[in-house]
């Protein structure tokens, strides 16, 4: 019974650590859910086994409970790891509602405001509270949602007298939204670097940004002391022609004149949210009170019968 208890307990584990470190890709590698089964297939076959040689109602129920505490929790592991879905970060955009259709629910993205603390996503799912998805896990059904920040920028266009114009996304989720998502990459100068776009309609203007860390913003020409991100901004005219000259570089939080325009621009950070894939916790916490009944049950057993343990 003791190797038993034990398998049970280590494969309860190997679950379990599913839940406290999500999102690792081992879990969804087949060596790992097939050593998961394995380990199953062993219990299960001890405790058939014991269960034949039992002289005891009382030690036929301890062996049966940590038999299907162990498969409930296998099994629980061995589903998230083959059939779930794979890690994803969901990016929404300020004030947008992003369904997560595998929770019955959606994610609400907050308003972004320049020098204001991040705010944080809310999960909102029928039938519970609105819950607020921060940078320590949460559990949700089969997932596990973390909070993360990511650098984008948020951006303001003048014309040259100071009249401030709207900046539209034409291809972006939020079309009159001033924040830029920076969810596409491109390399300049050796240099991988997140970039975006919006248009400027009443000046006819498209305008492309780039985003610097202040790490790759120091290498750059007039940048060097500055400890500081910067974006880069390229404005085409309405039909995507560049325009001459018009290539500026603006560091975090100033206002560059360039194609006709004046540019702010200011890099937040702003949350997304990590959705990971983990084993029920249901099945889990339930697998694991079975095999502690079971092992006390044995327990008692052992007592009555007068063996020492």
């Amino acid at each position: 019974m003791i190797e038993l208890a034990f398998l049970a307990l280590v494969l309860i584990g190997a679950v379990g650590i599913e839940l406290a470190v999500p999102g690792r890709d081992v879990y969804h590698a087949g060596w790992y859910n097939v050593g998961l089964l394995a380990l199953l297939v062993v219990t299960l076959l001890i405790a058939k086994r014991r269960f034949s040689k039992a002289d005891s109602s009382l030690v036929r129920f301890a062996i049966l409970a940590v038999a299907f505490g162990a498969s409930a929790a296998g099994l629980a592991g061995v589903a998230s790891g083959l059939l779930a879905p794979d890690n994803r970060t969901v990016i929404g955009a300020p004030g947008q509602r992003v369904p997560l259709d595998d929770l019955g629910g959606a994610l609400d993205f907050p308003i972004a405001r320049a020098g204001n603390a991040p705010p944080l996503v809310t999960l909102e799912r029928a039938g519970s509270s609105p819950r607020e998805i921060g940078e320590t896990n949460r559990i949700a059904g089969s997932f596990v949602l973390r909070g993360s920040l990511r650098d984008v920028v948020f951006v303001e266009a003048r014309d040259e007298r100071g009249a401030h114009l709207t900046v539209t996304q034409p291809s972006g989720v939020a079309f009159l939204s001033p924040v830029l998502l920076m969810q596409q990459r491109q390399t300049i100068a050796g240099l991988n670097v997140p970039y975006d776009s919006f248009a400027v309609p009443a000046a006819h203007r498209i305008v492309k940004a780039v985003l610097f860390s202040p790490q790759q913003a120091a290498t750059l020409r007039g940048m060097e002391g500055l400890a500081v991100p910067a974006v880069l901004f390229a404005v085409d005219d309405e039909n995507d022609r560049p325009l001459p000259g018009a290539i500026a570089l603006a560091p975090d939080g100033t206002t560059v004149s360039v194609g006709g325009l004046r540019l702010h621009a200011a890099v937040l950070a702003y949350p997304a949210v990590d959705v990971m894939s983990a084993p029920a916790l249901p099945a889990v916490v339930v697998g694991a009170l079975l095999v502690l009944a079971g092992a006390i049950a044995n327990g008692v057993s052992l007592r009555r019968s007068g063996v020492q343990t």
